[in-house]
């Protein structure tokens, strides 16, 4: 049997399928018979009904006419329901044969190969013509009629020994780049960061659709936005921060100031101002430590958490307490508001023009709270919850679903299955890099995929701090060419589309639950979980393990 192309051709005609059966069961195995090929050129649209590729023997394009078929008059006819129609089947065959010859010489793959021969022919599986059946455009040895078929082979043999015209046969090899070039010029593979981008969009737009929340909330100062992972926040604080900045919904512009605690999140929020018009653009876009440098608070020692916890926020409520109206806000919004502690809200408050009436908006999760802070500012706030999911697939939400705080419903699409990779906590890190290099081979890019930890840093992670510091380290979040390692603790409000967590700790440490509930849910696409099974059940519990597979 030939190498079939397609494999199981859907015909419209019966007598196209009669007579590729034929050449199926007749045609060797060296030999390419291709169906139905289309074809569009600078004169018109060509349909090759078969085209036989014979090695050593030549290419044969096949037009086939089923039916009633005579010639009379110097006409061909067929017989179709409105009555006897003019055909021309060898003229057919012959612009086909030619077409399909130019496509493949003006491909660049065959640019160094010589001239082949190329042949065509007429079959009428149905109607007879006589032996001695004769016309300057198609001699009897090119028709092949119903009495023909039982040597069908042999005669296409023959025809295309007899069009070779001083040309050469083609060769096994000929044959096979010439399948290649007429079933698709330019090979493509799948590409999972375009079907990641489509995802992508819709959850854009879901999420500004969503948005419509912010006038419905418009008369309201004191609100707290709850939503578990990939229920939009951080956009929503974004487009709060710019419709209060430019003056929305009938209300005057305002001077805002957009909080989050973690260095990451800062910057990419103040990536994304940064691409905004002008007018959009809040006051201020940073960390609460960065909120009170602008008044004059110090740098401190990152390992001195009293410094950060107590003294920090002291000073800079004291130096809140001389700030000029100027350098006031009329609304302060902070996102992942989970994170401040108590004693950070004074200063916040008085950074506000009106102590009392100033906006304040808190955008947070629960669920997410991984530092030992329970912080929360003494004025009522209006509770407005989000409970659906736009960013992360059905998948990577139902395999993180049972660690978050509330109940969500999950609108992301669908997309890979959640993997789970066991691996001792020594060897965690080593298969986590394995896990990458196949994300890798995959196809996703490499500024699509994240390697996140949970216990110690990641090496690549501990080099690019100490090459850059911390604010240079985070920039390279944004790196469409590297893939970025990172930790846990500092990722929250950010994601990316291939994440590969790493738990890569021997004992269950405290909020463990929420470092695996940040961690797993960072990832939008793919996700893949790398650990101790008995460490990742521990801190999950057993319905996480269950949906991981363990």
């Amino acid at each position: 049997m030939p190498r079939l192309i397609p494999t199981d051709p859907q015909f419209t005609t019966a007598s196209e399928q009669e007579v590729w059966t034929l050449l199926r069961d007749g045609l060797g195995p060296d030999d390419v018979l291709i169906a139905n090929l289309r074809l569009t050129d600078e004169t018109k649209d060509h349909e090759a009904d078969l085209i036989a590729l014979m090695p050593d023997v030549g290419i044969v394009v096949i037009e086939v006419k089923g039916g009633a078929v005579w010639h009379e008059d110097g006409h061909w006819w067929i017989r179709r329901h409105a009555g006897p129609t003019v055909i021309d089947p060898a003229t057919q065959a012959l612009t086909t044969k030619y077409a399909v010859r130019s496509y493949v010489a003006h491909d660049e793959r065959w640019a160094t190969r010589h001239h082949v021969a190329w042949a065509h022919a007429v079959v009428t599986p149905h109607a007879s013509f006589p032996a001695e059946f004769d016309v300057p455009d198609c001699p009897r040895w090119m028709l092949h009629d119903r009495e023909d078929l039982a040597d069908l082979v042999e005669r296409l043999h023959e025809t295309a020994r007899r069009q070779r015209q001083g040309k050469v046969p083609p060769t096994h090899d000929d044959v096979e780049l010439i399948a290649e070039i007429l079933t698709g010029r330019l090979r493509t593979s799948y590409d999972v960061n375009a079907e990641s981008d489509e995802r992508a969009a819709v959850a854009d737009r879901l999420t500004q659709e969503q948005s419509a929340i912010l006038g419905v909330t418009r008369l309201l100062r004191r609100v707290e936005v709850r939503g578990g992972a990939g229920s939009g926040k951080t956009v929503l604080a974004l487009q709060q921060a710019k419709q209060l900045t430019k003056g929305r919904y009938g209300m005057k512009a305002q001077r805002v100031a957009l909080l989050c605690y973690s260095l990451g999140l800062a910057a990419h929020l103040k990536r994304e101002v940064a691409s905004w018009n002008r007018k959009e653009r809040p006051a201020f876009v940073g960390t609460f430590h960065e909120f009170g440098q602008q008044w004059g608070a110090p740098d401190g020692d990152r390992s001195d958490g009293d410094f950060w916890e107590r003294r920090l926020p002291a000073l800079m409520s004291e130096l809140a307490d001389g700030l000029a109206d100027g350098e006031k806000y009329d609304a302060v919004i902070v996102d992942e508001a989970q994170d401040f502690a108590d004693d950070w809200w004074q200063p916040v408050l008085k950074a506000l023009r009106d102590e009392e009436e100033g906006g304040l908006y808190l955008y947070s999760d629960e669920g997410q709270r991984i530092f030992a802070r329970f912080g929360r500012p003494p004025v009522h706030l209006v509770p407005l919850v989000l409970d659906h999911n736009l960013r992360n697939t059905r998948q990577i939400h139902d395999a993180f679903v049972p660690l978050a705080e509330s109940r969500m419903y999950a609108r992301g699409g669908d997309g890979p299955a959640v993997r789970f990779v066991a691996a001792p906590p020594g060897k965690a890190v080593e298969t986590a890099d394995d896990e990458v290099e196949a994300l890798l081979e995959a196809g996703w890019k490499p500024g699509n995929i994240c390697l996140l930890t949970t216990g110690r840093r990641h090496p690549v992670q501990v080099e690019r701090t100490e090459f850059h510091d911390q604010e240079g380290y985070w920039e390279t979040f944004f790196d469409e060419d590297d893939v970025f390692y990172g930790h846990v603790l500092g990722c929250k409000g950010l994601e990316r589309r291939a994440v590969v967590l790493c738990v890569n700790e021997s004992t269950v440490k405290e909020r463990a639950r929420e470092r695996l509930y940040v961690g797993m849910s960072r990832a939008t696409d793919e996700l893949v979980v790398v650990g101790d099974p008995d460490v990742v059940r521990e801190m999950g519990g057993d319905a996480v393990a269950r949906r991981l597979g363990i």
